[in-house]
C-alpha cells in the first residue's frame, strides 16, 4: 500500500469512527492562543490532506480546562501514514540517541535541567526513541515535551519535507565541541557550493551535495556511516600497530577489558549503533557512500579519498593511544589515583568533564574534541579542521600530557 493510499484509508477510518473533530473549533481557539501554530499548520501538507489536530493530539482536549489531556505525538503517531520512514528511522542511529545519552557515565552527574530538561545533551538526543517509562518520567517532571522524534528535522507544525532536506536542518545538533560537522561542511567546497546554489548565485541544477545527499541516500532515514560516531570498529584493523592502538582506545572506552575481551559496555555500543561491529556492516556503509560519491566523482577518486580518511584515523589513533597509555601508566605506578568508578586500569574517556584531574580532562578533550575534528574534517573535505583543529591540537595535547606526567611523578617523589 503506497503512502497516499495509507493516508486515505487512515482518514476514512477516522471519519467513519466519529473521532475527527471539527477543525474550525481548534483553529478558532488556537488562532487566538497560539496563532503561529495555526498558520504553520495551514501551510502544511497535513492541512491540505485534511489531517487535523486530533489525529496527532487526540480528541480529549476540547477546552482550556482539559489541556492536560492533549496527547503529544511520538514516531508511532506518524507510522500509520509514514511507515517506511519510521521503520528506517528505528533501524538507524538517531533512534538510539536517547538511550546512548542515558548510558554515558557522565550523564547522571549533570543537572536534570541539562538532560531531561533538554538544555544540554537532551536538547539534541531527544530525537531518540523513548520507552513508556521515559515518557511517563518526562511528563511527571513537567509538561512531557521532548517525546517526539520526527519533529527534530520536520519541525512543527509545517512538518515540511523541504525543510528537512536542507543542510541547515542538521545544523542545530551537528555542530560544536565534539561533532562540528556543520562548521566543516558549510566551509568545505561541498557546503560552499550548495549555499551558493541556495542563495541563487549558482544554478538550481548545479551539483552540490547536502548532508542528506551523503547520509540519507534516496531519503533513507537510517543515517549510518561506516566508521560511526567514534571512528572505532570491529573486527580490528589488520595493520598490527593500528590494531594495538585501536585496542587501547577501546579499552579506554570500556568496551574491551585489559586482556582485550568484550565487556558489558560493548552491549551498549551494539544497542546504540555507535560502531560497526562486523566487516560486512562496515563494508555495506562504505559501499553506499562510494555510490553516492560516484554521482559526481569517478569511483577511483572516491575510493582514494575515503581511503585517505581511513589513513587519518590510523594516524590520530597513534597519538591517542600513546596518550591513553601515559595516563594508564600513572595509575599503574600509583602516581595518579584511579577513580573507584573506573572498572579497569585505564582512563575512562566517557567521563567527559567529570574526569577528576587536569591531565585526565586534557585526555578527554584530546579524544572527543580534537580527534573528532581530525578524522571528521578529513571525511567532510575540510583540510583546516582536519589539520589545525584536529591533528595539530592532538599533538599539543600529547605534549601537555607528557609534561604533566613528568611533573606529577616529580611531585610524588618529593
Amino acid at each position: 500500500m503506497n503512502p497516499a493510499t495509507k493516508t486515505a484509508v487512515f482518514l476514512v477510518l477516522l471519519i467513519t469512527s466519529g473521532t475527527l473533530l471539527a477543525q474550525e473549533d481548534c483553529v478558532e481557539c488556537h488562532s487566538k492562543k497560539t496563532p503561529s501554530i495555526v498558520s504553520d499548520w495551514k501551510l502544511s501538507k497535513h492541512s491540505e490532506g485534511g489531517i487535523g489536530c486530533d489525529v496527532c493530539h487526540g480528541d480529549q482536549h476540547t477546552s482550556a480546562e482539559d489541556v492536560s489531556e492533549v496527547e503529544l505525538p511520538t514516531p508511532e503517531t506518524c507510522a500509520p501514514c509514514h511507515a517506511d520512514q519510521v521503520d528506517q528511522f528505528k533501524a538507524g542511529k538517531h533512534a538510539a540517541a536517547w538511550a546512548a545519552m542515558k548510558a554515558m557515565p557522565s550523564a547522571h552527574a549533570q543537572p536534570v535541567a541539562m538532560m531531561e530538561g533538554m538544555k544540554g545533551c537532551g536538547g539534541c538526543h531527544k530525537i531518540g526513541l523513548k520507552s513508556e517509562q521515559d515518557i511517563k518520567d518526562l511528563k511527571a517532571e513537567g509538561a512531557g515535551f521532548g517525546v517526539a522524534s520526527c519533529d527534530a528535522c520536520h519541525t512543527r507544525h509545517t512538518f515540511s519535507k523541504k525543510e528537512a532536506q536542507q543542510p541547515q536542518a542538521c545544523q542545530t545538533c551537528h555542530m560544536g565541541f565534539d561533532h562540528p560537522q556543520w562548521e566543516m561542511y558549510s566551509s568545505s567546497k561541498h557546503g560552499v557550493r550548495f549555499l551558493l546554489k541556495q542563495n541563487g548565485t549558482l544554478a538550481e541544477t548545479v551539483a552540490a551535495p547536502t548532508c542528506q545527499t551523503c547520509h540519507m541516500q534516496e531519503g533513507n532515514h537510517k543515517v549510518k556511516t561506516a566508521w560511526g560516531f567514534l571512528a572505532v570498529r570491529l573486527p580490528l584493523p589488520e595493520d598490527e600497530q593500528w590494531k594495538k592502538d585501536q585496542t587501547t582506545i577501546l579499552q579506554a572506552l570500556g568496551v574491551l577489558d585489559p586482556e582485550g575481551n568484550p565487556t558489558g559496555r560493548l552491549d551498549v555500543v551494539k544497542g546504540a549503533n555507535i560502531a560497526r561491529l562486523t566487516q560486512e556492516d562496515w563494508q555495506e556503509e562504505r559501499d553506499k557512500m562510494l555510490r553516492t560519491c560516484n554521482q559526481c566523482h569517478s569511483m577511483n577518486f572516491a575510493i582514494r579519498e575515503l581511503g585517505k580518511g581511513d589513513a587519518v584515523i590510523r594516524n590520530v589513533d597513534r597519538l591517542m593511544a600513546e596518550a591513553v597509555r601515559i595516563v594508564a601508566g600513572l595509575y599503574q605506578d600509583g602516581t595518579l589515583a584511579k577513580p573507584e568508578s573506573y572498572a579497569y586500569p585505564f582512563p575512562d574517556l566517557l567521563t567527559f568533564h567529570d574526569a577528576p584531574t587536569v591531565i585526565e580532562q586534557t585526555l578527554f578533550e584530546m579524544f572527543l574534541k580534537h580527534r573528532m575534528r581530525a578524522f571528521q574534517g578529513a571525511f567532510h573535505a575540510n583540510p583546516d579542521y582536519s589539520l589545525w583543529y584536529g591533528w595539530s591540537e592532538m599533538q599539543r595535547d600529547l605534549t601537555e600530557i607528557k609534561e604533566m606526567a613528568v611533573e606529577l611523578r616529580e611531585r610524588k617523589q618529593h
